[in-house]
């Protein structure tokens, strides 16, 4: 029987990586969600850190929320396919998409029902693990920004081994797996190990985010291209090969993926390349998800403004006259 739990307030006495699924759901319906735990996985510790729910493990008044679960059932583990008797399994690379479950494309669905094994990223729309067999293993890989982190060289042995004993894991990860995904890297290391390898393309959010903010990325007589590029590493960084000057004049809408703590440099070196400080420009928070919250402004302002309201990362930003488009 389903519930309607918009608005209300639910309380999780579990936070050990089954619960996430759940959580997940809760999340998406529009719930209150706190989860009280000793301690939690990588996950749940994500979704607190994005205000997205509370997380404790103070002793909690159960009087005064709506619904507890007080445990999520753990499934019978399901019988592993052994190596010797089925030769070496595959992995299967799904881009599962900005958030929304919902956007999870038909094909990378079809592969999550039929993993051995999950291994999933911090942005990957958990919920959609209800559609895996029952009993299927689930891998936390999350990489929390200045918290716990798995590295890309544990992962890509986590991928290798699992189907080298003989199982389907399927490598689940937000938006799509090439656009700053590190997804031909793990195709690497898996080819380099003899494992067969595919690839499930995703929605990604550099298209998907502005899209859902009510922003055209190119518009006819106003953007004939966009480009998207990677703010992990602020402009002067040793790191970074990009050239903002050049792209202060590409003419292209510009759009910027884990920039949200580099945008102020990122805007000062457009700004010093050239680019007007009146640029309309849009910031896109947890976008297709139910706590989605877009703002607008200027290139002079929007990094300030954005900082004001508390919108924080995961988001993408928006440079250029598009984001002042109305329907």
């Amino acid at each position: 029987m389903e519930m309607n739990v918009t608005g209300r307030r639910v309380l999780v006495l579990d936070g050990t990586d089954h619960a996430v699924p759940i959580v997940a759901g809760l999340l998406r319906d529009g719930a209150d969600v706190t989860v009280h735990a000793a301690t939690a996985c990588a996950a749940l510790e994500d979704l607190a850190q994005r205000g997205r729910l509370r997380l404790t493990d103070e002793p909690a008044d159960e009087t005064a929320f709506d619904l507890v679960i007080r445990s999520v059932p753990r499934p019978r583990p399901r019988p592993q396919p052994a190596a010797a008797t089925t030769g070496t399994g595959r992995v299967t690379l799904v881009g599962a998409g900005p958030g929304d479950a919902g956007l999870v494309t038909v094909a990378g669905r079809a592969t999550i029902e039929t993993a051995d094994v999950v291994v999933a990223d911090r942005l990957a729309p958990w919920e959609s693990l209800a559609w895996a067999p029952p009993g299927v293993q689930v891998i936390d890989v999350s990489k929390i920004p200045f918290g716990r982190s798995t590295s890309q060289e544990d992962i890509n042995r986590l991928l290798v081994e699992h189907a080298k004993a003989g199982r389907h894991v399927v490598r689940l990860k937000g938006g799509d797996s090439y656009v700053f995904g590190r997804g031909f890297e793990e195709v690497q290391a898996c080819t380099a190990a003899g494992v067969p390898v595919t690839v499930v393309p995703g929605v990604t959010s550099s298209v998907a985010a502005p899209e859902l903010a009510g922003i055209p990325v190119t518009h006819r007589g106003l953007a004939q291209g966009f480009t998207v590029i990677s703010g992990h590493v602020p402009p002067g960084h040793p790191d970074s090969t990009l050239d903002y000057a050049a792209l202060a004049r590409s003419g292209t809408t510009l759009v910027v993926l884990m920039g949200v703590r580099t945008l102020p440099a990122i805007t000062e070196a457009l700004m010093d390349g050239g680019l007007s400080p009146d640029t309309p420009c849009a910031l896109v928070g947890d976008a297709s998800l139910t706590s989605q919250r877009a703002i607008h402004g200027t290139l002079a302002r929007i990094a300030t403004d954005a900082a004001a309201i508390g919108l924080g990362a995961p988001a993408v930003a928006v440079i250029g006259d598009v984001t002042a488009l109305e329907p």
